[in-house]
Order: C-alpha cells, then sequence, then structure tokens
C-alpha cells in the first residue's frame, strides 16, 4: 500500500469517527425538541408482526483484538424475526443508559429527555413465539463507534418481510452499549484507528464476529427454537460504514454468505472484494463521497474485482447517516440536518426498498425491477456502470 493510500483511508476513517455521533439526531436543538406524539421508528410493511430476543454471545476461542485480557471476545445481539403473532412485552429501543450516553456524546443531554429516545417503538416484541417456516438469515453490522440499535428499523423491515436478522453490537468499538452486569465497556477502537492496521482490525475482527453468530443462531443447543426457523443456506449480511466493509469481508471469509450490501462505507482492507466469486454485492451510499471520482473513496478498485452480479448506487443529497434510523428520530424531534438536502423519509424508503428488493431477488430467487436501473420513482438514486 503506498503512503499516499494509507494517508487516504486514515483520513476516511477519521472522518467517520469524528462524525460518528454528529448525525441528524445530533444537530442543532430548537427551542422545544420533544415529539407531538410518543417517538416510533417506521413501521414494518410486511405481513409478519415481529418478535426480538437479545443476546449476549462470547466466542472463547478467540482474544478480543482491543483487550487481550478480556475473556474472549464479546458480542451483543439483537436478533429480530417473524412473530407468530404480535404478543409480548414490547421492545425498547435502547436503555435510558445507552440513550443518555449518545445524547451526552452530542451535547443534547439537556434538551432530549433519553427516556424518550430510549423509549422510541420498534414495533417489535420481546421473546415472542417465532412464526413457522424457514427464513434466510441476515446479518447487520453498525457504523464505527455506533451502537446495533441504529439499524433497529432495517432489522424489524427485513424481519416483517421473512427474514430472521440479527443486529450486532462488537465489544469495545461502541460509544455506551450496554452488556450484562450493566457493564458498558469503553470504545478503546476508537483510540486505535488512524494506527497501521487499525482499520483493518476493525473490519477483520468483525467478519469473524459474523461468522461467530452464523454458527451460535444455526444450532439448536445454543439458539434454542429461533434455530429451527432459520434457513442455514440463505444467508446474507449488510452494514452501514464500516460494518459495510466487514459485511464484505464475511463475505469473502465465510462461504455461507451468499449476498451482502455496504452502506456508504469504504472497505479499508487490501484487496476489498476478492475472495466473493460470483455471489452478489451491492454498493449503496451518499452521492457526495461515493460517485465515481469522488476524492478518497475505495469503491471504483473494489468495483473491479468484482464479478458476480453487483451494483453500484448513490442517492442524490444523503448524507452518511441517511441509511440509519438516525435521521427519523431526528426528524421526529425537529432535529433534521439543513445540511442534508434529503428528506429523511426519503432516505429511509430508498434504503428499505433497495435493501429488501436485494436480498429478496438472491436469497429468494423473486425478480426485481426495482434493481434493473433508474426509475422515475426514485429519481435520487443513480445506477453508476463505470
Amino acid at each position: 500500500m503506498t503512503d499516499r493510500a494509507t494517508t487516504s483511508r486514515r483520513t476516511v476513517l477519521t472522518a467517520l469517527l469524528a462524525g460518528a455521533l454528529s448525525v441528524p439526531l445530533l444537530g442543532a436543538a430548537p427551542a422545544s425538541s420533544a415529539p407531538a406524539g410518543p417517538l416510533a421508528l417506521p413501521r414494518p410493511t410486511g405481513p409478519h408482526p415481529v418478535g426480538r430476543r437479545t443476546l449476549h454471545l462470547v466466542d472463547r476461542r478467540r482474544t478480543d483484538p482491543w483487550v487481550s485480557s478480556a475473556r474472549g471476545r464479546e458480542l451483543m445481539v439483537s436478533a429480530f424475526y417473524p412473530a407468530r403473532s404480535s404478543g409480548g412485552t414490547p421492545a425498547a429501543y435502547m436503555t435510558e443508559g445507552e440513550a443518555q450516553r449518545l445524547l451526552d456524546a452530542r451535547g443534547l443531554g439537556g434538551v432530549v429527555p433519553a427516556a424518550t429516545v430510549a423509549g422510541a417503538r420498534t414495533h417489535a416484541r420481546d421473546s415472542a413465539l417465532p412464526a413457522p417456516g424457514r427464513f434466510p438469515l441476515l446479518l447487520l453490522s453498525p457504523g464505527f463507534s455506533m451502537p446495533r440499535t441504529t439499524l433497529t428499523s432495517l432489522a424489524g423491515e427485513l424481519a416483517s418481510r421473512g427474514y430472521v436478522v440479527a443486529a450486532v453490537d462488537h465489544a469495545y468499538e461502541s460509544v455506551g452499549t450496554e452488556f450484562p452486569g450493566g457493564r458498558t465497556p469503553p470504545c478503546v477502537a476508537c483510540d486505535r484507528v488512524g494506527a497501521d492496521g487499525g482499520e483493518a482490525a476493525v473490519v477483520t475482527g468483525r467478519a469473524a464476529d459474523l461468522s461467530f453468530v452464523i454458527d451460535e443462531l444455526t444450532d439448536p443447543r445454543r439458539a434454542g427454537a429461533l434455530a429451527g426457523v432459520i434457513d442455514a443456506c440463505r444467508v446474507g449480511a449488510a452494514g452501514h460504514s464500516i460494518g459495510g466493509a466487514a459485511a464484505m469481508a464475511a463475505m469473502a471469509a465465510d462461504g455461507r454468505v451468499r449476498a451482502g450490501v455496504n452502506l456508504d462505507g469504504d472497505h479499508f482492507v487490501r484487496d476489498a472484494g476478492d475472495g466473493l466469486g460470483l455471489r452478489p454485492f451491492m454498493m449503496l451510499g451518499a452521492g457526495s463521497t461515493h460517485s465515481p471520482g469522488s476524492p478518497g473513496t475505495d469503491w471504483p478498485t473494489t468495483w473491479d474485482r468484482l464479478h458476480g452480479w453487483k451494483r453500484w448506487l448513490t442517492v442524490a443529497g444523503a448524507g452518511h447517516y441517511s441509511f440509519t434510523d438516525l435521521p427519523w428520530l431526528a426528524g421526529r424531534l425537529g432535529l433534521a440536518d439543513p445540511a442534508i438536502p434529503l428528506p429523511y423519509e426519503r432516505g429511509w424508503y430508498i434504503t428499505r426498498d433497495f435493501v429488501r428488493a436485494f436480498f429478496d431477488l438472491h436469497l429468494r430467487g423473486v425478480p426485481q425491477p426495482l434493481l434493473d436501473g433508474p426509475t422515475a420513482s426514485r429519481p435520487e438514486v443513480v445506477f453508476h456502470r463505470p
């Protein structure tokens, strides 16, 4: 790798870290930011009620890449799945402590009540019985320093459409995620990025995490009834920002992962895209940073290494976090970022529709004209074929 390439990658990741919590939820606060009614995520559109289970997984065979004294590699996983009914306890968005730390990180602790964010309606029910059937498994990895909760809307939508979805928090890589016993591991990785190999350590470590989650969720001895509804022959991975790089790396390292999506992230590892063979991959990002010719992005070189079905899509007016929950929550709180032209609702609808179409095509074999080319109904989405 050249010094120039190394500097470019460090600059990109440093920017991600600097903005990691500076998303819409995180913009300038108005005089009153309480929503008119209860704060809620977008309602899932699929036919299935959604259940959720929270799992604490520990891979005892691995040493944590950030804290060598830790007893294995710890993960927190929110598993969303098609449920038999909407019965059960409503699933909270996050704990009040997690919400408070998120707000404090952006200087909004005294503006938005933590209970408002923590109690945002997710439209899922804790521990609801899984619906009968066998469903594809999807893995979601969040952006750098961000909690898995920022992908809750996407997880709930896909679960309502007949997928089991595992959103993963990686220990020592997020700000404020709570583990059992009230522990909140610090973001040790946040102090290590920018050093030689720091970016690659995040990506490769997360790829191994995702493979471990597949192992755990498909083993009836560990996952119980949830394992019984997973079709282990249909597995996909997606992620936001560096989580998208992890999705690609997981595909390269684990042949069980049949399809992947990167939401607005560069890849940060040498020869990203190699090892996927003919398996499909989609890159969906902000037009300002991931179009051909955008400075600093590694999408052009990655694109050339993809030899299966592939799409390079950008969204005009989107910001880095337009593909997560945060703009939706921010908009509902009156905190929309004026620097992001794309309305928060449009950002969500585009993310929902394209990610769902991708996995329906490649894990279910259902034709998806949406992925064939530009449409008048979604003029913001640009198809690139460099």
